[in-house]
């Protein structure tokens, strides 16, 4: 369990990865590790997830294990990269005897569970959240980020089975798996159904569950086969999600994994090669993502939910997603203030897709120390959101392209797959509304989105 009790303790790498400031306990375990000040930090997870945090410019917390003496330490790093280097908080520090990977049943029944779930969860001996998968977020409408070092009863509202029992007690009771927890997620009420595997440490004590979310359709509709006017790529879509989802998601976790040394020290160019095989695999996430959206809003009959909705709460739950982005790019992002209020019709999930996308767009084209504006406003019978930034803007022969499958101004410049405003305009039509935009070079974007107002 963390120790909650000690203050957090703080320490400041230079941007060559130097130990330069450090509180005493930091500085009396990188001395034992055979470090110093003024020298490369010598504990080589902290170091690992230090270098990460850099090399990405965001913020990344992370539980990891570091060698200490004869033992293991339990440590909760928080690494933020800023233009003096990487300051790190640390808290935690919990000694354990040293792990030893011999039980490797328990991780081959996790891998196991895990490969049909639609994302992935382990929390430590406490049930605190020590990971989640890294798309799991932006898809399902709440900031990951912030549930890690969280109670698990933080994310999920548990609830009973048939028998009125809850199987998450019975499995922790038991150090054993459990299956069919069903629990909702409490940022967003979306139904799943929770599976886990418990993981021990070298002496057999409980050190935390390796689980599996799947998502339940609260109405689930029979599967229809593919219209014969739809083609091969529909149906292509739809095995391409089922065949890549779960893998991808393994090879994510995995690859972050090896990259931070959680198991342990490694080579560094090791290391490195794990941080591009997570990297291109959150690519290739992505890339499924919008094919099979593509292929949803193509096929012929397709519908949005007509719901009740907020577009300043969804404005301001999108805006929550990309803070951690944005304040890694250096980008500030001006949101609806919390008492604002703009009722209209649409789908909550897909509004949160869309602002997500123009949300994301303007952070990645902002400069350095620039700011993204987010307004609300209301004419008539329509509700609309402004998404404005101070980018580099689009000329006017390239504002009708930038809608178009695969188009992007400069294919040259790192961004996604081409498909985000095709898809974002076309979902934002289906709902009665649509998508402007507004800009010249030189003087920034003004994205609009429009619903449909509600009385």
């Amino acid at each position: 369990m963390l120790d909650s009790s000690l203050p957090p303790v703080r320490g400041l790498l230079d941007p060559a990865g130097r130990l330069i400031e450090a509180d005493q306990r930091l500085h009396e375990l990188n001395t034992r590790a055979g470090g110093g000040l003024g020298q490369p930090i010598a504990i080589p997870q902290v170091a690992t997830l230090a270098r990460l945090a850099q090399r990405l410019g965001i913020l990344i917390s992370r539980g990891v294990v570091a060698g200490d003496g004869d033992g293991d330490v339990d440590l909760w790093v928080r690494a933020n990269p800023d233009a003096q280097g990487v300051r790190l908080e640390i808290t935690g520090w919990r000694m354990r005897s040293a792990w030893r990977s011999g039980t490797p049943d328990g991780e081959r029944e996790g891998d196991f569970l895990r490969s049909g779930a639609d994302w992935l969860w382990e929390t430590d001996a406490a049930l605190r959240v020590s990971f989640l998968s890294i798309t799991v977020g932006a898809k399902y409408g709440f900031d990951a980020g912030e549930m890690l070092g969280q109670p698990l009863t933080r994310l999920f509202l548990l609830g009973e089975d048939r028998e009125g029992a809850f199987p998450i007690l019975g499995g922790l009771a038991m150090r054993q798996r459990f299956d069919d927890q069903r629990a909702t997620v409490r940022p967003t009420g979306q139904a799943v159904r929770l599976a886990a595997t418990p993981r021990t440490d070298s002496q057999g004590a409980f050190a935390g569950f390796i689980g599996a979310a799947h998502m339940i359709d609260p109405d689930p509709a029979p599967v229809a086969p593919f219209p014969e006017n739809e083609g091969v790529s529909g149906a292509f879509a739809a095995r391409l999600d089922a065949a890549l989802r779960s893998p991808l998601g393994r090879i994510i976790a995995n690859a972050d994994s090896i990259n931070a040394q959680s198991e342990g020290p490694l080579r560094q160019d090791y290391a490195d090669y794990a941080a591009d095989i997570a990297s291109a695999g959150r690519h290739l996430m992505g890339l499924v993502d919008d094919l099979v959206d593509l292929q949803a809003i193509e096929r012929p009959g397709f519908k949005v939910a007509a719901e009740p909705i907020d577009l300043a709460d969804v404005s301001r739950r999108a805006a929550g997603l990309l803070g951690v982005r944005a304040s890694g790019a250096k980008v500030r992002i001006d949101k609806p203030a919390p008492d604002d209020m703009l009722p209209a019709t649409g789908e909550f999930r897909r509004a949160l897709q869309i602002l997500v996308n123009l949300i994301g767009n303007a952070v990645r084209y902002s400069p350095v120390d620039g700011m993204v504006w987010i307004r609300t406003e209301r004419e008539g019978d329509i509700a609309a959101v402004i998404v404005a930034d101070q980018g580099k803007g689009i000329a006017i022969e390239d504002q009708k392209r930038i809608f178009e499958k695969f188009e992007r101004v400069d294919p040259h410049e790192a961004g996604g797959s081409g498909l985000g405003l095709y898809i974002a305009r076309r979902l934002a039509r289906a709902m009665g509304g649509d998508i402007t935009v507004d800009s010249a070079p030189g003087q920034g974007a003004r994205f609009v989105f429009t619903l449909p107002y509600r009385e």
